[in-house]
């Protein structure tokens, strides 16, 4: 898949997945830029693999034209963004506080709609761009998620509606829905609650940040550019069912 000199933002790519997502893209020749809230996981990331490093906070406008504009003084353009950055706050809907719901929004959508309109005119300008934005098999709903659920799909709404907007200037739009994924995150949990969580996804294995990487680098590749619009499972089968 060639991606080979082509400019990559990769949001929330200080560790876990979108850390992934920077190393498989690096490996395959991309000029990264690695972001994160924390410096000292940035300068880390980017330095083992020779990229740009750009510590900033992306739900707000501040922190997006400052990584966007990194990107394009270090190297002129930006022809791939990789909208990972995420959180969750999880609890029953009816004791969910409204600042949980708009914290959890604001990261996981607002943040992706920030990126996505800061890269756009130079992606039209140049007539070449691919964005992939980072959902969640949780969009389909689950206990406990509200917020996280819905801001999943919406993250999926307006991945479609780019899709639709960038398609005559040769820009994509593709979303990945991942399950769960071995993350510092999911290895916190207790060792009981990791095998019951394994125990729901038909491969029987949780997912590699780099089997996410790997499925970014295909929808990023000079190859994927007629598919748009879509929205790419790599749950090992764990969206087939309701578990």
């Amino acid at each position: 898949m060639n991606v080979k000199d082509r400019v990559a933002i990769v949001t929330g790519s200080g560790q876990g997945i979108g850390e992934g997502i920077a190393r498989v893209l690096a490996a395959a020749g991309a000029k990264v830029v690695v972001n994160d809230l924390v410096p000292e996981k940035v300068a880390e990331v980017a330095g083992d693999i020779g990229a740009l490093g750009h510590a900033a906070d992306v739900s707000n406008v501040e922190g997006v034209e400052g990584l966007v504009g990194a990107a394009i003084e270090a190297h002129g353009r930006v022809d791939i963004l990789v909208n990972n950055v995420g959180m969750a706050r999880d609890g029953y809907l009816a004791k969910m506080s409204e600042e949980d719901w708009d914290t959890v929004l604001q990261v996981n959508l607002k943040s992706q709609f920030l990126t996505c309109r800061a890269v756009a005119p130079h992606m039209m300008e140049q007539e070449y761009g691919r964005i992939v934005n980072i959902s969640s098999r949780a969009w389909l709903g689950g206990p406990g998620q509200a917020n996280y659920a819905a801001s999943k799909g919406a993250v999926i709404s307006l991945t479609r509606t780019l899709a639709l907007e960038m398609a005559r200037f040769k820009i994509t739009a593709n979303a990945i829905a991942p399950a769960l994924v071995d993350t510092p995150l999911f290895r916190g949990l207790k060792e009981e609650v990791q095998e019951r969580l394994v125990k729901t996804i038909p491969a029987r294995r949780i997912g590699t940040p780099e089997d996410i990487g790997n499925a970014v680098l295909f929808l990023a590749s000079d190859e994927a550019s007629y598919v748009t619009g879509q929205t790419l499972y790599v749950c090992g089968g764990r969206s087939l069912g309701a578990g």
